[in-house]
């Protein structure tokens, strides 16, 4: 192998640092991993830092610890701004030029608002850690104020909506209800509960979209009986302050709405200079690489991956996951002067946890569906296997598993305490700045 090959990763996620993982201490390979966050998030757990289940530190990743001990990665936390790929260049916001002989792009999705009007402004997305800890903070700002002012019910505090039909809204929906209604009352027993409404809203007719029907069902009969209800085949119009208005004309009062909507390609890949598909995302040859520039590769939820007949295979973790991976063995391939390859994707099938002791999972190539108990097994094996790939410790989370299968409601109340937990203190008429 050449000697001083170097590879630039923009994106720390599941697809960058699976990239890097195969890159590491490959002789004559120099790796430089850049992420504007400096550690990676287990996105499919977002939703339970949201509602109280797990702690931010529970699924955020230090990268520099991830690769400490790889001398040939270097872990940069920084911004990237511009990406040259006929140059192989990246920009970084301080104005500095990295060049590359092999540029792999694999920073990850932002929401998708679809140009709703005040979505962006005060609805609470569910895509990052912070966006997490935002919707955490609300949810605990909402229950201190009505209970000291109980009034505030009827100007919708105890009003939720939640935006979006698939994994994201239906687990969020879920998680929510079980807070509310379980949990909280032992914390705020002065709010009345009772009067609570979490309120799903999709454009669809179905839940869980990318499912079977009978999943779909499933996740909806599980929904109502935890108090979730459903406005399916409705569009969201407008998004206020104070209110949602849909697309039949109601207008709902509320203080928090959730964003689970859909997502599209992060800036930078607009940046690139070519043409980008269907969510904002380049649309990439089989072997992973952008089209007219074999040394470029875009992976994960930045990229349309082509699969057989379908035209993109899904934003998934293992999705990207596993294109991190196979593009470090076509970068090392091509170093070699052998031809990259097609990616094969290992379907690990489509999986949602709609609450405690409720999952839904079509699993493997053929979709043989699950639910219940045996879901709730399939969703905890694809989980932890996405964990120990980042090398994450599997102890805490097969305990913390348990735990979640079996736990009283008393233990989850604990992770609400202020002392063992960051919760900002979201104002009623405000968005954090970061948010």
């Amino acid at each position: 192998m050449s000697a001083d090959v170097n590879v630039v990763i923009v994106g720390g996620g599941f697809a960058g640092v699976a990239c890097a993982q195969r890159l590491a201490d490959e002789e004559g390979v120099r790796v430089v991993l850049l992420d504007r966050a400096g550690f990676q998030q287990f996105q499919p757990l977002l939703y339970q830092v949201a509602t109280a289940e797990l702690t931010s530190e529970d699924i955020r990743f230090d990268l520099a610890r991830i690769f400490r001990g790889k001398a040939n990665v270097e872990v940069r936390q920084a911004e990237v701004t511009g990406i040259d790929p006929q140059a192989m260049t990246v920009t970084l916001d301080g104005g500095e030029t990295l060049a590359a002989d092999y540029l792999v792009l694999a920073a990850g999705a932002q929401p998708n608002f679809f140009h709703t009007p005040g979505a962006r402004e005060h609805s609470f997305p569910l895509y990052s850690v912070e966006d997490a800890r935002q919707v955490r903070g609300r949810i605990l700002t909402v229950f201190e104020d009505v209970a000291r002012d109980p009034q505030l019910v009827d100007e919708g505090a105890l009003n939720f909506v939640i935006v979006g039909g698939g994994p994201t809204g239906v687990e969020t929906a879920g998680a929510l209800a079980e807070l509310i209604h379980d949990v909280l009352p032992g914390v705020y027993p002065n709010v009345p509960v009772g009067h609570a409404q979490i309120i799903l809203v999709d454009l669809g007719h179905a839940l869980l979209s990318a499912f079977s029907e009978q999943a779909g069902e499933y996740a909806a009969k599980q929904l109502h009986r935890r108090g979730v209800q459903l406005r399916l085949g409705t569009a969201v119009k407008q998004v206020d302050a104070d209110c949602v208005t849909l697309g039949d004309g109601q207008v709902i009062k509320t203080r928090l709405v959730v964003w689970g909507g859909g997502e599209k390609a992060a800036d930078v890949a607009g940046a690139c200079g070519v043409p980008t598909g269907r969510g904002g995302r380049v649309d990439v040859q089989p072997d992973l690489t952008m089209p007219g520039h074999p040394h470029v590769y875009a992976l994960g939820d930045i990229a349309n991956i082509p699969s057989g007949d379908e035209a993109a295979l899904p934003q998934l973790g293992s999705v990207a996951q596993q294109s991190g991976r196979w593009a470090g063995d076509n970068i090392l391939a091509q170093v070699q002067g052998k031809p990259p390859h097609p990616f094969h994707y290992r379907d690990k099938g489509i999986m949602a946890m709609i609450g405690t002791k409720a999952a839904v999972a079509e699993v493997g190539p053929h979709r043989h569906e699950l639910h219940g108990r045996f879901a709730f097994v399939a969703w905890l094996g694809v989980h932890m296997e996405l964990l120990g790939n980042i090398g994450a410790e599997l102890k805490a989370y097969v305990a913390w598993a348990q735990e979640f299968y079996l736990r009283p409601h008393h233990r989850r109340a604990e992770l609400l305490d202020p002392s063992r937990i960051d919760t900002p203190r979201i104002d009623w008429n405000e968005k954090s700045e970061s948010s």
